[in-house]
């Protein structure tokens, strides 16, 4: 019997938990060996920060900030590997780099006279959700379009901490990743 070249939902599912089982083996690793890898996150416009792009994702300050991306991430990651129509290899690559150099670029470099470095994977989730929403009213799918409003009437809310704000909050990764996952649905479906 031929298999289909679309994914399952469980393997979808299987993915998104091995993806972010990455996140926990990297934070386990740091609790571990008692290292700070924040170093390697996104310091905005200096070179040794520009590692940050590939790297902050990975990266939590700490097991709380950790377990608050790590559900939304893994509902989302499957998601988007539910369905090759998302191109789901592709869009994670785009959010992912785009986030980075966008914070890169216009993240706070100081706060309160302290080097501010970007870390955590929030900025994968708002490109998620806006590219989930976006796409899902691109494409000529019902599925899609389901998708689109779950996500927004679970996910919606989030779209605050995009806004300004004052803290340790990167709501810089967050709109970068807004606007990287928007534009990436409209370059693949508009």
């Amino acid at each position: 019997m031929a298999r289909r070249h679309g994914k399952t939902f469980l393997d979808s599912l299987q993915l998104a938990f091995w993806l972010v089982g990455i996140l926990f083996v990297v934070k386990a690793i740091e609790m571990l060996t008692h290292t700070d890898l924040a170093r390697f996150g996104i310091v905005p416009r200096d070179t040794h920060g520009l590692a940050g792009v590939l790297f902050s994702p990975l990266l939590h300050g700490n097991a709380t900030h950790l377990l608050a991306n790590a559900l939304p991430l893994f509902v989302l990651l499957a998601l988007l590997f539910w369905d090759r129509k998302y191109n789901p290899a592709q869009t994670l690559a785009a959010i992912w780099i785009g986030s980075g150099i966008g914070t890169w670029l216009i993240g706070r470099g100081e706060s309160n006279g302290q080097l501010t470095v970007h870390v955590g994977a929030s900025s994968i989730i708002y490109g998620l959700v806006t590219y989930l929403i976006v796409a899902g009213f691109l494409l000529s799918s019902w599925r899609a379009m389901a998708i689109a409003l779950l996500v927004g009437i679970v996910y919606g809310g989030i779209f605050y901490g995009a806004l300004p704000q004052s803290g340790p909050i990167s709501w810089e990764g967050h709109l970068c990743g807004a606007v990287v996952g928007a534009w990436t649905a409209h370059k693949q479906h508009g």
